[in-house]
């Protein structure tokens, strides 16, 4: 007969530290008041049976306490009410909720806080659920089967719910569940908490139940993990049975049995194993304990075999030495653990760390077959935990800080405590990197995106971490951006079209229109590349990711200054801006302009505007009219002009001198007369008719005519009252 023992069975790291800390507290000489758990410690009636007798007694509830006693915390954890409660009551807490418990409490109770619906699929009546519920204000759904799944997709609103586990539930529930929430289409939020070593148990169980004549259960009736072994070690092995104990009539008849296969729930002792083991054990292999008749022959054999490379081996401090450590393991060589295989903190030495007759773990490095010892290292060790670690930060996509050591081909070397893993050069920023030694020696934020425990390898991403923080930080900005709202923000990019500025994080456009009252080319004309300014938000798409904002909005609107800083009579100086056949515009400042008709360009006649004018062209006007309604301000060069030209223009004009000395008292009145008659038409008619079609876009329907109007009424009245002179005579 051949006894196998799963590789993972009896106590969880959980349930460990739960029953090391129950027995520390009772055997405690500085404790007042009462010893007390609340509700079992863990489900196993042997253990609760062995407190008892360390003078540890159960209570249902805090009412059954006083003030200065002292009360377990159950490995299940209890409500937040519950620590609540004992503070005000001046109760101590001995608190030994499994650390996986606690991480479920929290992510419940932050979801809470947001107003995120809560799912948890368990047992409604595990004390591991209803502590959970309590930190969430009870507002939690518990999911049992399918069958519930199904009739929370009926009353289910359109939120995203966060989804928990009861760390021993069966992970095929988990898959079932989720399983009919993707057909329905829900939207959720899932963190899987089933504890690992749950997982592990498992799957040891039902590949060891496969393999076996029979399957032993050991574990205590009211503990959930254990009936759940049990489950599935029946669907493996018909032939499976679940004991709490050695004392079963269960166990009669095993012998018939050829294998059998043994598993122990998280919360069954080691002694309790080891019982079940020795009444039914002839034989046990693949590293069980066996019936104690056989213990002599298995000492002879064990020290007749060295471990291998790779092994965990435990064994008694035999020396200390300044650089190792040497270690009984019960084989014929002894174990060489050196300084430099072990974690020591600044300062530490070996001496400080261990003690001779310490037991201590250590995993093989090389196993010498000359007359060397064998050597081992704890940072070896060390480094299982650490990659477990890793895989856990993984699965559950939380950050570690790294240390980056080197810079290699593609990227860096990263250590994290005593392993290192590879970050590539496309994951070290969110933005290109050409070169990573400017990173080396710094200790950052990273995601775990890969864990080859086999082959011993990691790989990060600082990237990912930046991408997180980048989408949290704009979400943030989001919140408290409104429209209308006036924020600073900095030049970032041009285009043709506008410019892009950051305003915290977040990039709006800056549309070329939005920029400037006046006309632009191109945003460069006003703005440079890192300008800090101030933008009001014009408008916000947070789904497409998109803001406009607009500057000119910041500052006055040309016209509302006009009445003060622009009145009819007053002389500016303007730039030529735009040029016409009936005229020029000339903008007085940015977002203002002004036409100067043809006939106000010179003090003479006037063919052609180009002739006379440039844009760009500086020049001094005077404000003619101003009509604040209609946004048109009638301009002058002509008026601003000194009366010496005037004459110089006329003395410049090729004619005789005997008509002109003959002609001088006929001609001038006339030249007085018709620009009086021609001039101040053309201004009014032609600057009202041109100025207002040119600003609203109907330019050439309103121009020419008012030319040849000007030019008919001004150059032929002239021409006939030379004709009637009479010079010849």
């Amino acid at each position: 007969m051949e006894i196998i023992r799963a590789k993972h069975s009896g106590f969880c790291f959980g349930v460990d530290r739960a029953i090391s800390l129950a027995f520390e507290e009772a055997e405690s000489t500085n404790r007042e008041g009462k010893l007390y758990t609340c509700g079992h410690l863990i489900h196993n009636g042997d253990v609760v049976k062995k407190l008892e007798s360390m003078g540890v007694e159960m209570i249902n509830s805090l009412d059954e306490a006083s003030s200065g006693d002292t009360v377990i915390v159950r490995s299940h954890g209890e409500p937040e009410s519950f620590y609540n409660e004992a503070s005000s009551r001046g109760i101590k807490l001995v608190d030994t909720t499994c650390i996986f418990v606690d991480k479920i409490h929290k992510l419940v109770n932050e979801s809470w806080k947001k107003g995120q619906p809560i799912i948890m699929i368990g047992n409604k009546k595990h004390q591991e659920v209803k502590a959970t519920s309590g930190w969430c204000g009870y507002e939690i759904d518990i999911i049992e089967n399918i069958k519930e799944a199904k009739e929370y997709i009926k009353k289910t609103k359109d939120e995203k719910p966060l989804i928990v586990c009861q760390t021993t539930i069966k992970s095929e529930l988990l898959d079932e569940v989720l399983e009919v929430f993707d057909s329905a289409g829900m939207e959720y939020e899932i963190r899987n908490t089933i504890c690992s070593a749950t997982r592990d148990r498992q799957n040891a169980c039902a590949e060891l139940a496969r393999k076996v004549d029979i399957m032993v259960v050991v574990g205590d009736p009211s503990s959930s993990n254990s009936a759940k072994l049990y489950e599935i070690a029946k669907n493996n092995c018909k032939n499976s049975i679940f004991i709490q104990n050695s004392n079963n009539s269960l166990l009669n008849g095993i012998e018939k049995y050829n294998t059998i296969g043994l598993i122990a729930g998280a919360s069954t002792p080691e002694w309790i194993i080891k019982e079940v083991i020795a009444s039914m054990s002839e034989n046990v292999t693949n590293n069980v304990e066996q019936n104690p008749m056989m213990d002599f022959l298995d000492d002879i054999e064990k020290s007749l075999r060295l471990p291998k490379p790779g092994d965990i081996v435990d064994g008694k401090v035999d020396q200390v030495r300044d650089d190792e450590v040497i270690v009984n393991m019960g084989c014929k060589k002894d174990g060489i653990l050196r300084l430099d295989e072990v974690v020591l903190e600044e300062g530490q030495t070996l001496s400080d760390l261990f003690k001779v007759g310490d037991e201590i773990q250590a995993k093989v490095i090389k196993s010498d077959e000359g007359e060397g010892g064998i050597i081992l290292s704890k940072k070896r060790l060390v480094a299982v935990e650490n990659y477990a670690e890793l895989e856990e930060a993984m699965e559950n996509k939380e950050n570690i800080s790294v240390k980056l050591t080197r810079s290699v081909n593609g990227g860096v070397i990263a250590a994290y405590k005593e392993i290192t893993g590879f970050i590539p050069m496309s994951q070290i920023s969110d933005r290109y990197i050409e070169n990573a030694n400017e990173f080396i020696g710094q200790t950052m934020d990273v995601r775990v995106i890969r864990v080859d425990t086999k082959r011993n390898r990691a790989v990060f991403s600082r990237k990912a971490v930046l991408v997180e923080e980048k989408r949290k930080a704009v979400a943030e900005i989001w919140k408290n951006l409104n429209v209308g709202d006036i924020v600073e923000g900095k030049v970032m990019r041009f285009t043709d079209y506008g410019a892009f500025v950051d305003i915290g994080g977040v990039d709006g456009l800056l549309h070329i229109s939005e920029i400037s009252w006046g006309k632009l080319r191109h945003p460069d004309e006003v703005l440079s590349i890192g300008d800090i300014i101030n933008v009001m938000i014009l408008s916000l798409n947070e789904e497409k990711g998109k803001i406009s904002l607009g500057l000119k909005q910041t500052q006055p609107e040309p016209w509302t200054l006009v009445g003060d800083k622009y009145q009819v009579g007053d002389v500016f100086q303007g730039k030529v801006v735009q040029i016409k056949e009936y005229g020029a515009f000339v903008e007085l400042e940015a977002g203002l302009d002004g036409l100067v008709h043809i006939s106000e360009i010179a003090n003479k006649r006037v063919e052609s505007v180009s002739d006379e004018l440039a844009v760009s062209e500086i020049v001094n006007v005077k404000i003619m009219e101003i009509d604040p309604e209609r946004k048109r301000i009638s301009l002058s060069i002509k008026a601003t002009l000194p009366k010496e030209e005037e004459i110089q223009s006329e003395i410049e004009k090729p004619v005789d001198v005997e008509e002109t000395v003959e002609t001088d008292e006929v001609t001038e009145p006339v030249q007085e007369e018709t620009v009086e008659e021609s001039a101040e038409p053309l201004q009014e008619g032609a600057v009202e008719e041109s100025a207002e079609p040119l600003q609203e876009g109907a330019v050439e329907e309103s121009t020419e005519p008012a030319q040849e109007e000007a030019v008919e009424e001004s150059t032929e009245p002239i021409e006939e009252e030379k004709e009637e002179t009479p010079v010849e005579e």
